[in-house]
């Protein structure tokens, strides 16, 4: 799950949008210098994920040269297990599904550098899981009606968390995105 606005806003920004399925490809195309890792249902497609191998190690392995922005059932399958499927392992944390639903608008506070911007920046968007992980990481502050908590795993060259943005009204998310993955690109020459 992908909003094609969003998909949009990082064309505009100059991204080469390059398809990836992570059930069959066995790995990142060579020149990718980003990874979006959308949401979606991983609990449905749980072992074929895990039995993918080559690009779980794959993204592992590259991962310090790329800019990655996960949300939902991407954060669930860079954690390194769902379920107790093994995943990624590139978020130090365990996920399991629940029978809880998460659901709200929130807004969040990056709470440490990410590709998606520095700390400080406020993100919009919205929460929708019957899942957890453990632990639930402190890179983001979100707020809603519920109150505030923190949660989400970021660094210079990652955003993993179970928000959902809507880009529509503000391309900065994708512009900085864009800039950190072409910055990732320098660096690897």
């Amino acid at each position: 799950f992908t909003y094609q606005d969003n998909l949009e806003r990082l064309a505009e920004a100059g991204a080469e949008l390059v398809p990836l399925d992570p059930l069959r490809d066995p790995a990142l195309p060579a020149e990718a210098t980003g990874l979006v890792a959308g949401g979606g249902y991983p609990e449905v497609h749980v072992a074929a994920l895990a039995e993918n191998r080559r690009l779980l190690a794959d993204v592992a392995r590259r991962a310090p040269q790329l800019a990655i922005w996960a949300e939902c059932g991407g954060l669930l399958w860079l954690c390194r297990a769902l379920d107790g499927h093994r995943m990624v392992g590139l978020v130090p944390a365990e996920g399991r599904m629940t029978p809880r639903l998460t659901l709200g608008y929130r807004e969040a506070t990056l709470r440490r550098p990410t590709p998606l911007g520095p700390p400080g920046t406020v993100l919009r968007g919205h929460e929708f899981h019957y899942s957890t992980v453990e632990p639930p990481g402190d890179a983001l502050l979100l707020s809603g009606r519920g109150g505030a908590r923190p949660e989400g795993f970021g660094d210079p060259g990652l955003l993993a968390t179970y928000l959902h943005l809507h880009l529509g009204a503000d391309p900065g998310p994708a512009e900085r995105f864009v800039a950190a993955c072409c910055a990732r690109g320098r660096a690897q020459r």
